[in-house]
């Protein structure tokens, strides 16, 4: 059971959300950036703020009414403390500097190597499998990292695929014949792109995404997966500037445990065609 201490503490938890800002494409609402202050107006319950790309099914648009199955199990979780949520969109990227600075209270759909200064909980909020594509027409298979010698890998600015291939990122991001970072607005529509047209070679995504995506887009035959990478766990990451991210951690840790206990969890899954068991 959580400490009545910081129960109590929580109760001087303010409404926050991101500041005006041109960069996120959608958002629920705009309230004021992160701070603590004495209370919520009365009849008002305290708020976290979550930040993220789409990354359906696992986090959508923030304007649909499927937002995704990690922010549906946040914001129960949370509810059965008291605590509401608003989710906006913007670059990964972008959620990244903005939760960092402490102007959201966290990002969510993060794998432990996309922000390892920030405070995750101990439940995951999702899970997800890093595979690998080509066009469609390839005979390639990937082997391990030392497999894409000769083949340009398309990765988008921000995400975190698995530590060797973070690792061979990191080292040819330079180099624009074996690596090419994309940024801006739907940046796996146009890496899916670059595919099609032959102008890169592989691209890493979770497999997941890469089929709701390929439905999305009517392009289910456009691209073969040439390999994958293993199963990783799935967080909402909260901001290392927030005093309270310790709180709100354990908070939705233990919220995800009483979801999972009363079946609730598994219900949110299905609405998605998922299950943790898979």
């Amino acid at each position: 059971m959580l400490r009545t201490l910081l129960l109590a503490g929580l109760v001087a938890l303010a409404a926050c959300s991101p500041p005006d800002d041109t960069t996120p494409t959608t958002s629920t609402t705009v309230a004021e950036p992160a701070v603590l202050a004495a209370g919520p107006a009365p009849g008002q319950r305290r708020v976290v703020t979550l930040a993220a790309d789409p990354w359906c099914p696992h986090n959508c648009d923030a304007n649909s009414d499927r937002q995704g199955y990690m922010v549906e199990i946040a914001r129960e979780a949370f509810a059965l403390a008291q605590l509401d949520v608003e989710y906006t969109n913007m670059s990964w990227a972008r959620a990244l500097q903005q939760a960092d600075a402490g102007q959201v209270d966290a990002v969510v759909g993060a794998f432990t190597g996309d922000a390892p200064d920030f405070v995750f909980p101990d439940e995951a909020i999702g899970y997800a499998r890093i595979g690998l594509f080509s066009h469609a027409d390839s005979d390639w298979r990937y082997r391990g990292i030392a497999s894409l010698d000769e083949h340009k890998l398309v990765a988008i600015n921000g995400y975190s695929y698995s530590p060797e291939l973070d690792a061979y990122i990191d080292d040819h991001q330079d180099d624009p014949g074996r690596v090419w970072i994309l940024s801006g607005p739907s940046p796996l529509d146009r890496a899916i792109e670059l595919l099609e047209q032959r102008r890169s070679d592989v691209l890493a995504e979770d497999l997941e995404v890469m089929r709701w995506t390929l439905h999305q887009l009517d392009k289910q035959e456009a691209l073969r997966q040439v390999g994958q990478l293993e199963r990783l766990p799935v967080y909402v990451a909260f901001s290392p500037a927030n005093p309270h991210s310790d709180d709100l951690a354990a908070l939705l840790s233990e919220g995800i445990r009483k979801l999972r206990r009363s079946g609730r969890l598994a219900a949110i899954l299905d609405r998605y065609g998922m299950s943790w068991s898979d």
